[in-house]
């Protein structure tokens, strides 16, 4: 069993104990996810792939989250934030902005990125960034920098 997982059923005994009864359910939810790829796939999960899996979650929460902000629904905003943030409990940590134009600058340089015809050169030798940082995040910096 990954890591990842193991750390996940150890919370959940936790959060039953305690009665927390939100984060309880919010790890089910995950651990069903994760049982529905293994069963569909008839794979036993490694780290990575339950990292693909949660991000792929939290992307999802992200993209709620917005439009639950953008229909003025405060009380769904909450909800997909809180389940966020414990979702995050179980990724690598994410690199901070700093960190990030640190790794692209480097990473454009190394390549002689120039203007944003070299994007996809520059994402594709950024690749091994995707466990620390979202895609969108590692996107719109590059373009940033490409652009000046």
């Amino acid at each position: 069993m990954s890591a990842i997982k193991e750390k996940m059923v150890q919370d959940l005994k936790i959060a039953m104990k305690n009665g927390d009864n939100f984060r309880r359910d919010t790890i089910r939810m995950l651990n069903s996810s994760l049982k529905q790829v293994e069963v569909d796939k008839r794979i036993v999960l490694s780290d990575t792939d339950v990292i693909g899996i949660l991000k792929s979650a939290y992307k999802q929460r992200l993209d709620a989250a917005d439009a639950y902000k953008k229909a003025d629904r405060k009380d769904l905003f909450d909800k997909e934030n809180k389940e966020m943030q414990i979702i995050l409990e179980y990724l690598p940590k994410q690199l901070s902005d700093e960190e990030l134009e640190k790794e692209v600058i480097k990473t454009i340089k190394a390549v002689g990125g120039i203007s944003s015809k070299d994007m996809g050169k520059v994402m594709g030798a950024l690749k091994h960034l995707n466990e620390v940082a979202n895609g969108h995040r590692i996107s719109a910096m590059v373009k940033k920098h490409l652009n000046q």
